[in-house]
C-alpha cells in the first residue's frame, strides 16, 4: 500500500531526527562551557560556507541539551520533528499540549546564528511575554540576545530607540499586531535615526491558521489627521432606526448588504423633506443611511463589537477577542457609535496599512505552528508557498469526540446542552462552555447562575483574566464559560482526581464556521493522553444554519419552530447531518474566498506601497547633495505645465508662479513675450534657482541643506502616500457594491487604483517643488531651524 504524503514526509523527517538524537550522548558529556561555545564556532561554520541545514543535526541537539539544563525540559522526538518541519518553511500541525513553544527553540536559535533578524510571532501579548522570558533563558545560556517587542505596561510607549534595541537582538518574541504596526511606523520615519527594523529574515508564526488565514481580512490600518466629520450621523440613525425590515429595507441572502426599498426612499424623503434622495445633491446624506442601515442590521452587539467604557471595540470574528487599536474605516465606526449613543470619535484618515497577508510574504522563509492546519493546506501551498506537516502526538489521544446533537430551535438546544452541563457538574468533571458569541456566553452564564452552578465567564469583557481563568479551568467541579477566545494558545491542566472523572468536557454550543476551529476548541480536552471529552449541540437557529444551510434547512425550521415539546427533540436524520456538514464547509468556502478578493484587492496596495518605501528609503539613505537632483525636477514640472497649456497667458503664468514657485515674483516684466514657451521655460527656472538659492544661503551648510531638500521630498512623498492609502480604502467600499451590477469589483479596483496612482505621482511632484519653493524656514535665538511648509 502506497505512503500517504504526510507519511512520506515524516519519513524524511525521521532520518534528519536520526542524526540529531546520534548527537544526545556527546552533547550530554560536554561541560556548560563547551556548550556554550558551539555557538561561536556554529558561527564560524557558516562563513565557510557551510549551510544551515548541515548544521541542523548538531544545533538542534545543542538546544535540547540545553532546553535540559537550562528548563529542566528535554525535547522529545515528536517536537524536534516539529522543529526541523519549522526550519523548513513550513507548518506543523501539532496537538495542544505537545509543547510547540519548546519545539520553537531548535530553529530559532539555528535560524539566529546567520545575524539576520528571526522573529516568533504569537497571538497576544501574554504569551509573547511570556515565551521570551522562560524560553529567553536558553538563548541567552548560549550566548544569543533576546527581546520582547511588547510590554508588559501597554500605557508605556516604547521610543524608536528602545525599538531599534529590540529588533536588532538576535530572537524576537512579539505578536503578528505588533509586528505589523511597527513596519507601517518604520516607513513614515523621516530620517535613518528614527527607523529601527531589520529586513525581514526568518519568522515562525504560531497558531498560524489564526494568524495567516483567518485574520487576514482585516487590514491593519495606522490613522492620522481626521477628516471634517458630518454632522448627520444622529440624524441617519434616528430615520433608519424607524425602519423596519421587507418594508423599509431588505438584506441579501447571506445577510452581507443592506438597502433601501422604494418604500424606505418614499419615507426618507418625507423624513428629510426632498424631492428627489437620488438626484446627485444629497450624496452625503444617502452615504450617511447607508452607514446607518449598516450599523442597525449587519453588525450586532456582543457579537461583531461589544460597547466598554463609553467606546465601540471591535471583536475578531474567529475568536471573539477585543481587536486593540482597531476601527471600522469609511464613517462605519462612527455609525455604530451613534446607534449605541455614545460621544462620536473623530473619522480619521488612513495614513497607511497592509494585510498580514502581504505582511509576512515579505520574510525570506516563514514556519508555522499550529493544532490544526490540513485541511487548509491548499490555501497555506497557494498563498504562502507553505505545506503542512503533521506531526504525531508522543502519547495517543484518548479524547472522546461525541457526535453532534441537532435541534431545530435555539431554546430546544439550550435546554439540552444545559442537561448534559449538569449531569457533568454533579460528578465534579470540569467543563469548558464554549460560545460562538460575548451575548450567548452572557446568555448561558445566566442559566447557570438560574441553576446556581458557580463558573467563570471568559470573554472580550475580561480577557485580562484569561490566564488566571484557564489555569483554574481543569479543575475538578470548575465550569468556565467562554467565547472561542479560549481555543488559542491556551494550555488547560487537569487538577488533581479529574482524569478519574473523565477529564475536561468541552461543551461547543454551536456548530463553528469552519472545522478549523471546531477541532482548536475540541483540543482544548485530551492533551498529552489525558482523558477528555468533546461534544457540539448544533439547532437550526444558529448563524452557520442561517447563512449557509439550505433552502430546505429554512422550510424545516419555519414549518416546525412553534412545535411545543415537553422535552427537546433530538434530530437524528442522516440528512440534517450532512446539511450542517455541507453548510460549515460553504462558510468556509466563503472565508477562503474572502482572503482570496482581499489578497486579489490588496495587489494593487502592495505594488503602490512598495514603490513609495522603495522611494522614501533612498531618500533615507541617501548623502551627498549630488544625489538630490532638483534641477531635473523643476524642469520636470514646467515642462509639464508648458505641455498642459497650449496657449499660454501672462495670467495663467502669472498665478502659476505665484501658486508654485514664488511669492515674489508674481509679477512678469512687460516685456514677457507669453507665445514662446521656450522664453517661459528658462524664465520660471531662473525663479526656481533663484529662489532655492535664498533658501540654501539662509541654510549654509550643506547637511543642512540635504535635510532641507530630504524633508521637502518626504513630505511631499507622505502627504500625497496619505491620500492616496484613505482614497484606495474609500474605493474599496465603493467597488464592492459594483458586483450587484454585474460587474468585476476586482477589476474595477485596480483599473480605479491604477488611475489614481498616476494622479498621485504628479501630485507628488506638484508638492515636493512646492515645498522646495514655497517653504520658509526660521531660526529662534538658540540658533535652531525649523522648516514651515506652506
Amino acid at each position: 500500500m502506497p505512503l500517504s504524503m504526510n507519511a512520506l514526509e515524516l519519513k524524511k523527517l525521521r532520518r534528519i531526527l536520526a542524526k540529531v538524537n546520534s548527537y544526545a550522548g556527546k552533547m550530554r558529556k560536554l561541560s556548560d562551557g563547551q556548550l556554550k561555545d558551539k555557538t561561536l564556532h556554529f558561527k564560524r561554520m557558516l562563513k565557510k560556507g557551510v549551510s544551515l541545514n548541515d548544521l541542523l543535526p548538531e544545533a538542534f541537539a545543542v538546544v535540547r541539551e540545553v532546553d535540559r539544563r537550562v528548563l529542566g525540559m528535554f525535547p522529545f522526538d515528536t517536537q524536534v520533528l516539529g522543529g526541523i518541519v519549522l526550519h523548513q518553511g513550513n507548518v506543523a500541525e501539532m496537538k495542544t499540549g505537545e509543547g510547540k513553544t519548546l519545539s520553537a527553540t531548535m530553529p530559532l536559535y539555528l535560524n539566529a546564528l546567520t545575524g539576520e533578524s528571526t522573529i516568533l510571532v504569537t497571538t497576544n501579548e501574554y504569551l509573547a511575554l511570556r515565551d521570551a522570558k522562560e524560553m529567553g533563558r536558553v538563548y541567552r545560556w548560549l550566548g544569543l540576545t533576546v527581546a520582547s517587542g511588547v510590554t508588559e505596561n501597554p500605557s508605556i510607549e516604547l521610543k524608536p530607540e528602545d525599538k531599534k534595541k529590540i529588533y536588532a537582538a538576535d530572537i524576537v518574541y512579539t505578536t503578528n499586531s505588533a509586528v505589523g504596526f511597527d513596519y507601517l511606523l518604520d516607513n513614515l520615519a523621516d530620517s535613518a535615526k528614527e527607523k529601527y527594523m531589520r529586513s525581514f529574515g526568518y519568522v515562525i508564526v504560531d497558531e498560524a491558521d489564526a494568524v495567516l488565514l483567518d485574520s487576514a481580512q482585516m487590514p491593519l490600518i495606522i490613522s492620522g489627521a481626521p477628516r471634517v466629520q458630518s454632522n448627520m450621523y444622529k440624524l441617519a440613525n434616528d430615520f433608519v432606526s424607524l425602519l423596519t425590515e421587507n418594508i423599509g429595507y431588505r438584506l441579501d441572502e447571506e445577510k452581507k448588504n443592506v438597502w433601501l426599498t422604494q418604500e424606505g426612499i418614499d419615507e426618507a424623503e418625507r423624513y428629510f423633506s426632498l424631492k428627489n434622495l437620488y438626484d446627485g445633491t444629497h450624496t452625503e446624506l444617502v452615504r450617511q443611511l447607508e452607514l446607518g442601515l449598516r450599523a442597525h442590521t449587519l453588525f450586532e452587539n456582543g457579537k461583531n463589537y461589544v460597547v466598554e467604557k463609553g467606546e465601540v471595540k471591535l471583536l475578531d470574528d474567529q475568536n471573539g477577542r477585543v481587536l486593540e487599536m482597531t476601527k471600522l474605516q469609511s464613517g462605519q465606526h462612527q455609525a455604530l457609535e451613534a446607534r449605541e449613543n455614545i460621544e462620536l470619535t473623530p473619522d480619521m484618515r488612513a495614513m497607511t496599512s497592509i494585510t498580514y497577508q502581504n505582511l509576512f510574504r515579505m520574510f525570506k522563509k516563514i514556519g508555522g505552528m499550529t493544532g490544526t492546519a490540513k485541511t487548509a493546506e491548499d490555501e497555506f501551498i497557494e498563498t504562502y508557498y507553505m505545506k503542512v506537516v503533521q506531526i504525531p502526538t508522543n502519547k495517543p489521544i484518548v479524547r472522546k469526540d461525541f457526535p453532534d446533537e441537532i435541534y431545530t430551535t435555539l431554546p430546544e438546544k439550550l435546554l439540552a446542552s444545559m442537561k448534559l452541563v449538569r449531569q457533568l457538574h454533579k460528578k465534579g468533571q470540569p467543563i469548558l462552555l464554549v460560545t460562538a458569541s460575548v451575548e450567548i456566553s452572557e446568555i448561558y452564564s445566566e442559566l447557570l447562575l438560574h441553576e446556581q452552578i458557580p463558573h467563570n465567564v471568559l470573554n472580550a469583557y475580561n480577557a485580562a483574566k484569561e490566564a488566571e481563568i484557564i489555569v483554574e479551568a481543569g479543575q475538578k467541579g470548575h465550569v468556565t464559560v467562554a467565547t472561542s477566545m479560549a481555543g488559542r494558545g491556551t494550555d488547560i491542566k487537569l487538577g488533581r482526581g479529574v482524569a478519574e472523572l473523565g477529564g475536561l468536557a468541552v461543551i461547543g454550543t454551536e456548530k463553528m464556521a469552519n472545522e478549523r476551529i471546531e477541532l482548536q476548541l475540541r483540543g482544548r480536552s485530551g492533551r498529552q493522553g489525558d482523558p477528555g471529552m468533546s461534544k457540539f449541540f448544533v439547532s437550526f437557529e444558529d448563524e452557520l444554519a442561517i447563512k449557509y444551510g439550505a433552502r430546505w434547512m429554512h422550510t424545516f425550521y419555519e414549518k416546525h419552530k412553534n412545535s411545543v415539546f415537553d422535552k427537546p427533540k433530538r434530530l437524528t436524520s442522516f440528512r440534517i447531518k450532512k446539511a450542517i456538514q455541507r453548510a460549515q464547509k460553504y462558510s468556509d468556502s466563503s472565508g477562503v474566498q474572502q482572503r482570496k478578493t482581499i489578497l486579489e484587492l490588496d495587489e494593487s496596495v502592495r505594488v503602490q506601497r512598495e514603490l513609495v518605501y522603495k522611494q522614501r528609503n533612498d531618500l533615507i539613505e541617501q548623502t551627498g547633495e549630488s544625489r538630490y537632483d532638483i534641477d531635473q525636477l523643476f524642469e520636470k514640472y514646467i515642462d509639464g505645465f508648458i505641455q498642459k497649456n497650449n496657449t499660454l497667458t501672462v495670467f495663467g503664468v502669472t498665478r502659476f508662479i505665484f501658486d508654485n514657485l514664488s511669492y515674489k515674483y508674481g509679477v512678469l516684466p512687460g516685456e514677457t513675450d507669453c507665445s514662446d514657451s521656450k522664453k517661459i521655460r528658462i524664465l520660471l527656472l531662473e525663479i526656481c534657482r533663484k529662489e532655492l538659492n535664498v533658501k540654501k544661503k539662509t541654510l549654509t551648510d550643506k547637511k543642512e541643506i540635504n535635510r532641507f531638500y530630504r524633508l521637502s521630498l518626504l513630505k511631499a512623498i507622505d502627504d500625497c502616500w496619505i491620500e492616496e492609502v484613505d482614497n484606495l480604502q474609500q474605493l474599496r467600499t465603493v467597488v464592492s457594491s459594483r458586483q450587484y451590477a454585474q460587474r468585476n469589483p476586482i477589476f474595477e479596483y485596480h483599473r480605479e487604483a491604477a488611475n489614481s496612482f498616476k494622479k498621485m505621482k504628479k501630485n507628488i511632484q506638484q508638492q515636493a517643488v512646492q515645498n522646495l519653493l514655497l517653504s520658509t524656514i526660521l531660526e529662534d535665538e538658540d540658533g535652531i531651524r525649523s522648516i514651515y511648509f506652506s
